[in-house]
């Protein structure tokens, strides 16, 4: 029997909800986000928890979806379509992949995301719907898919950091360690040591409070954001996030991808060597140009 992709578990007034696939960072695949959602639910039903923690196996939280899957693979895939490409297709399958990875925004229950490693990518879509973040000081998060294959459906860079902090991420496909995200506004950091414990301390702190007034402080925040525009923005994200998938960029970086693996891909676009109009690596006169 394979192992679950979420874990659940609950001690008293705490529930515990884990990505578990560490064999591959805990990549998205496409049992997870349903899984994520399913767990989510289930402590919201539950009348005794009143906070959930969410983490991550093993040495990351999430690395985004998992390439292997979605990039590698020759031919079509739920993320992929050969051209002519039907946009409203693939709207359907990634505003019902968004639904469920904002199941953590709706939770009526406060959710405390602890990161280690990286959360970046879809990985990072996860964690910034959760209401606290908190992360080792060596930990990553970031969106590199910005730069070829990828716009961040949730949309929650923008209300986490601000215009101009999200288009420094947007604009560069950078990541940021623990201590630049706190400077930043997004979060809390510790040693990694102390990792564990703090995100302990934070959840056994709120546990102590009633149940509806968690729900009704959340719901009051929350709310600020989606009189902001927070829903539409996803729309908007969601349709540009499959139109990055079937630009002639992004068909190129599926097919050097398939050609080389997807790690020597995303190696090409996070070091901006590689020209994704013509397919081709920058030439060095391009570079220092």
């Amino acid at each position: 029997m394979p192992d679950l992709p979420v874990l659940y578990e609950s001690d008293g007034r705490l529930a515990r909800i884990t990505l578990n696939r560490p064999e591959v960072l805990n990549a998205i695949d496409d049992a997870l986000p349903a899984a994520l959602e399913s767990a989510v639910k289930r402590a919201n039903s539950d009348q005794k928890v009143r906070a959930i923690i969410l983490a991550g196996t093993g040495r990351s939280f999430c690395t985004g979806y998992d390439l292997n899957y979605y990039a590698q693979p020759s031919g079509t895939n739920p993320g992929i379509q050969e051209m002519p490409w039907d946009p409203m297709k693939d709207f359907s399958f990634m505003q019902n992949t968004t639904s469920q990875i904002m199941s953590v925004w709706r939770s009526h229950l406060p959710v405390i995301c602890k990161v280690q490693g990286y959360a970046i990518a879809g990985g990072s879509d996860i964690a910034l719907c959760a209401d606290l973040l908190v992360m080792g000081q060596n930990a990553k998060i970031g969106y590199p898919p910005a730069r070829v294959w990828g716009c961040p459906t949730t949309a929650m860079w923008v209300y986490r950091l601000g215009v101009e902090r999200a288009k420094r991420m947007l604009l560069s496909g950078d990541l940021i360690d623990g201590l630049q995200a706190e400077r930043w506004g997004l979060g809390q950091t510790v040693p990694e040591s102390e990792l564990d414990s703090e995100v302990e301390n934070i959840a056994q702190r709120m546990v102590t409070i009633p149940r509806n007034q968690l729900v009704m402080q959340k719901l009051m925040v929350n709310q600020v954001l989606e009189n902001m525009g927070l829903a539409s923005s996803q729309v908007l994200a969601t349709l540009f996030d499959g139109i990055t998938r079937h630009s002639p960029e992004g068909i190129n970086f599926k097919k050097r991808a398939e050609t080389f693996g997807w790690k020597r891909a995303v190696q090409d676009r996070d070091q901006g060597s590689f020209d994704w109009t013509k397919n081709i690596p920058f030439t060095k006169n391009e570079l220092e140009s």
